[in-house]
């Protein structure tokens, strides 16, 4: 490009800079509510957050950014433009028409009541009182059925709630997500029915030995040593601590996780662990080149989760990876000194109709998934409202996964996501889980062997692969894109059922 147009495509990039640097900035703020924050803050922290987020639309919607964009999109020169050029002019004027059709006060808004909604959450599931949950519930979602209503031009999609899908997953439709998922649930009722029927009854009491909070710390810094996420040395830019609700926040140098110690329950940190490592292990892998660069973001929510996805499940329930770690274990855990490989495998991996998604098995999780898109989409299409919620969700948790219900904290109060207005963001769980299954078919075609590696404690290899294929692309492509690029075919769910059928019927005998 010649020297003008770059003198202003520098300028615009230096400007979505600030708009980045900012967000970060926001997301350790989040951290800090979810983890160190002391009870009596909420309404000040809500009141930061608004501030925070307000200062952020005024620099994202800045008319100075419209006015670059126009140049460069007129000008002759942009033809000439490469691909990371051109996705980063896209992803600008994508994100410019985004935020300039909100107003500051919603935007405003929404960060406050998301912040709000989110304590009284906190008390209503302690007190199992959807009632005192609801009207925070309500206005939360006005608000987001609000913006959603106004995006919908700018993101080309049909309904609100795919505006809101795309913020997650550009380009998914929900017909396309109703379809894949109604093909995945086939499938997935077929195989939990061959489990249930099968001899093979996993003993489970064994992941409830008592160990100690602090051993169960040695070993969370042992598991993310291995899976190459570094939280222990002098050039760490990864941390680890505890919170209600393990997630990941994070960017390039600073990618933090969460998880919870039980002390009678070890299991449940391993895999939040090896979980929230996979996503952190893709935010410290992405293209440096473009770091500040819209192009080197995450390329999406689903290609986020199959990457914590592959290395909790695909990596983590493994004969191949418990054979090299469980000694590394035992030693840091001397409670566990008795676990026998075999029947670990089983117990870590039991399939069993339960009520909480996120401590459910590799099978069923997905129908979990299934219930909360199913009522999020009609939620948006205004087919239920928010007083038939627990209603709704009671009798779907019985239809798809067989459970009753008892209260609304372990139903439809058991996620923090609709109280942090993240509406949409649930099919990406699913979704994530069907490229992780599209991934490890790629790997095994690529690396055959790369499954004996894992005996060794080495995952170098799966590594180097994610990261050339998945990680450093970073957004370059859009999701669907960026899976066929990886693996050669479009999202479908018939790899995903294939690597279940097969690591399921070995292990269960059906």
């Amino acid at each position: 490009m010649d020297n003008h147009i770059a003198s202003i495509y520098k300028e615009l990039l230096s400007k979505i800079k600030d708009v980045t640097v900012l967000g970060t900035a926001e997301g350790i703020v989040h951290w800090d509510m979810e983890t160190m924050m002391p009870p009596g803050a909420v309404e000040q922290r809500s009141e930061q957050l608004a501030l925070l987020s307000r200062i952020q639309h005024q620099l994202a919607t800045d008319p100075e950014i419209g006015r670059l964009l126009s140049v460069m999109q007129s000008s002759p020169e942009s033809q000439s433009l490469g691909q990371v050029e051109k996705r980063n002019l896209y992803l600008i004027d994508k994100s410019y028409r985004e935020q300039t059709a909100l107003p500051e006060k919603l935007v405003a808004d929404l960060a406050k009541q998301e912040a709000v909604a989110v304590n009284v959450w906190k008390k209503a599931k302690a007190q199992k009182n959807f009632n005192l949950f609801k009207p925070e519930l309500q206005k939360l979602l006005d608000l987001s059925r609000q913006a959603a209503e106004l995006i919908m031009k700018v993101k080309e999609v049909k309904t609100p709630y795919e505006a809101m899908i795309d913020s997650f997953e550009p380009k998914m439709t929900q017909d396309k997500i109703t379809a894949t998922f109604n093909e995945l649930q086939i499938g997935l009722k077929k195989l939990v029915n061959k489990i249930e029927n099968s001899s093979v009854k996993p003993d489970t009491s064994l992941l409830y030995l008592p160990v100690p909070v602090e051993n169960q710390r040695q070993i969370a810094q042992l598991l993310t040593q291995t899976l190459g996420y570094d939280t222990a040395s002098a050039d760490a830019r990864g941390r680890i601590d505890e919170t209600e609700h393990p997630f990941t926040t994070g960017y390039y140098d600073d990618v933090r996780i969460t998880t919870h110690y039980y002390q009678d329950n070890f299991a449940s940190s391993i895999f939040s662990v090896m979980h929230e490592s996979g996503h952190a292990i893709y935010e410290e892998n992405l293209n440096p080149n473009w770091k500040y660069q819209p192009v080197g973001s995450t390329c999406s929510y689903g290609v986020h989760e199959s990457q914590s996805r592959f290395y909790e499940n695909v990596i983590g329930r493994s004969k191949e990876f418990w054979v090299g770690f469980m000694p590394k274990l035992k030693k840091a855990a001397p409670n566990t000194a008795g676990l026998q490989l075999d029947r670990f495998l089983q117990a870590v991996n039991r399939v069993e109709r339960s009520k909480i998604r996120i401590e459910a098995d590799e099978v069923t999780y997905n129908l979990h998934v299934i219930v909360r898109f199913e009522i999020e989409r009609d939620l948006f299409a205004q087919k239920i409202d928010v007083d038939e919620l627990p209603q709704v969700w009671n009798q779907k948790y019985e239809e798809y996964l067989g459970i009753k219900v008892e209260n609304d904290s372990e139903g439809v109060m058991q996620d923090t996501h609709w109280a942090s207005g993240l509406f949409g963001y649930f099919p990406s769980y699913t979704l994530g889980n069907i490229y992780s299954g599209q991934l490890t078919a790629a790997i095994t075609k690529d690396m055959p062997d790369w499954r004996s590696q894992l005996t060794l404690g080495k995952l170098s290899h799966v590594n180097d692969w994610l990261k050339e294929n998945i990680h450093v692309p970073s957004d370059l492509y859009d999701p669907e894109e960026l899976i066929k690029k990886a693996t050669g075919k479009s999202l479908n769910s018939e790899a995903y059922l294939q690597y279940l059928n097969e690591k399921y019927g070995n292990l269960y005998g059906v």
